[in-house]
């Protein structure tokens, strides 16, 4: 492949990533690649800076500092709705939703911000139970199904690259077996997701490569068909 098809095929390049909240330095040179159409995880313990990484491409944190390429264009100097334009969807682990409003409102909310986005009719189709919900409050919602809401809400703007912070976390079995089964037709559709999971069962069964995260930095890229291979390193980087 020439460096032209290369650059053509990646979606997100992030090289010597620093980033900071105030006085603290939480990254230390982030480098990663994800191409189009993968689901790649950042695995790691709590702390190590995998939900950092993604505020910092979404710029939302307080200084970077490195190289964040989108689609080939450099973003480092853009505002996070530039960004969004870019076709990046941000599902953080707050979720987000707007809890005084019906699923239906919720969903007619959100602005496009590029074609692609996808109806109604597919988002119902896609998630059955915020159908059978359609006129209840976000705050009636199960966090499953709130959740449900807050990836579906992504899904409307026209984003084709999502990252997804930690949204099995606190959910029953049944639901993180649906979300599977969601992210699995995302990704067949040709999105990109980038997947903060604390559930590494859950991101085995569906990621393309894994990047494990400690210290703000990647100590290790493990491809689906090295897992078994490489078990005891991730179990001993985890924590297992």
């Amino acid at each position: 492949m020439s460096q032209t098809q290369q650059k053509e095929y990646e979606q997100l390049r992030v090289s010597g990533l620093h980033s900071f909240y105030g006085e603290s330095h939480i990254l230390h040179g982030i480098d990663l690649v994800v191409n189009r159409g993968e689901l790649v995880t950042l695995l790691g313990r709590n702390g190590a800076g995998r939900s950092t990484t993604l505020k910092s491409i979404m710029n939302m944190v307080g200084r970077r500092t490195g190289s964040i390429m989108i689609n080939g264009e450099e973003t480092m100097s853009c505002a996070p709705h530039h960004i969004a334009r870019l076709g990046v969807g941000y599902c953080p682990e707050h979720r987000g939703i707007f809890s005084a409003l019906s699923v239906q409102e919720n969903l007619t909310l959100p602005p496009v911000v590029r074609s692609g986005g996808m109806s109604l009719e597919e988002i119902y189709t896609m998630f059955p139970n915020l159908y059978e919900r359609r006129f209840s409050q976000g705050t009636k919602l199960s966090g499953g199904e709130q959740q449900m809401l807050a990836l579906a809400r992504i899904l409307r703007t026209g984003a084709n690259m999502l990252l997804l912070d930690e949204i099995t976390e606190g959910l029953a079995p049944v639901i993180v077996e649906k979300l599977g089964h969601v992210l699995t037709k995302l990704k067949e559709k040709g999105l990109t997701i980038v997947l903060v999971e604390q559930n590494f069962h859950f991101a085995a069964t569906l990621a393309d490569r894994h990047y494990v995260v400690e210290h703000g930095q990647i100590v290790e890229e493990i491809s689906a068909n090295e897992l078994s291979a490489k078990q005891s390193v991730l179990d001993g980087y985890l924590g297992v």
